[in-house]
């Protein structure tokens, strides 16, 4: 079972800024999930939030300021107590920073096809200028974004995020034809990660921060678990962020 570092890893460093990247690495993981939105200028800043209150302490939006002006806000909010400044990274910032990812899950929280095609024009570059075709996801739970990366990302995976399983959550990452099911734990069921699994779905599971829960997890059969603590996930599971 593989294991991603949620927002880098949230429960040890401010979330999805680099030192909190950075922790993922110390503990061995080697694959994380972030969050996407497009700043003024349409440069992709790895933040979960549109607005900045809550881990910045500032009023506004994300996409009211340009990237210059984002990366200079200090995110350290993300984390109490937490004493040094913490930057918002841009994608391009982050890939630059930690070359030694095997894989990510971008979080893109779309809900038009304007703004779909806005956040793709951006990536796909980025993703080609670094080589990251193999090693990335483009996840969501906008299924407006997934139809338009299926029409236009050029074979990038994708993969649906459920929260709530209103409906059938293999179903719709099969009719997306994502790759990916990214599920919140609580719809987890051995029967249905099976479903998923005979489909050729990767399931990943969120946010898992519980020992017990990890274990539970990896004996149903999931791929992949997205956690908070990765320190202690590498522990409770064994190895360096990978475990069988």
């Amino acid at each position: 079972m593989q294991i991603y570092g949620h927002r880098g890893a949230r429960g040890e460093a401010p979330e999805n800024t680099l030192p909190s990247f950075h922790k993922a690495l110390e503990a061995g993981v080697r694959r994380v999930e972030l969050d996407l939105h497009l700043s003024s200028d349409h440069q992709l800043m790895v933040i979960h939030d549109p607005t900045l209150k809550r881990t910045t302490g500032i009023k506004g939006k994300i996409a009211a300021h340009t990237a210059a002006e984002l990366t200079r806000l200090d995110a350290r909010l993300g984390l109490a107590g937490w004493n040094e400044h913490c930057a918002i990274p841009t994608l391009e910032q982050l890939f630059h920073s930690c070359p030694e990812f095997e894989h990510y899950q971008l979080e893109v929280k779309s809900g038009s096809a304007a703004q779909s095609r806005r956040v793709m024009n951006a990536v796909m570059p980025l993703v080609e200028q670094f080589g990251l075709r193999e090693k990335v996801v483009i996840t969501s739970s906008s299924r407006t974004l997934l139809r338009y990366v299926q029409q236009n990302g050029g074979e990038l995976s994708t993969g649906l995020v459920e929260e709530y399983g209103f409906l059938d959550p293999v179903k719709s990452a099969l009719r997306y034809q994502c790759r990916f099911l990214v599920l919140n734990w609580k719809l987890c069921t051995p029967a249905r990660i099976a479903q998923a699994q005979r489909q050729g779905l990767h399931v990943s599971v969120w946010t898992v921060n519980d020992p017990q829960l990890m274990l539970r997890l990896r004996d149903m059969g999931v791929d992949s678990l997205i956690t908070d603590v990765p320190h202690l996930a590498v522990r409770v599971l064994g190895g360096t962020g990978e475990t069988h």
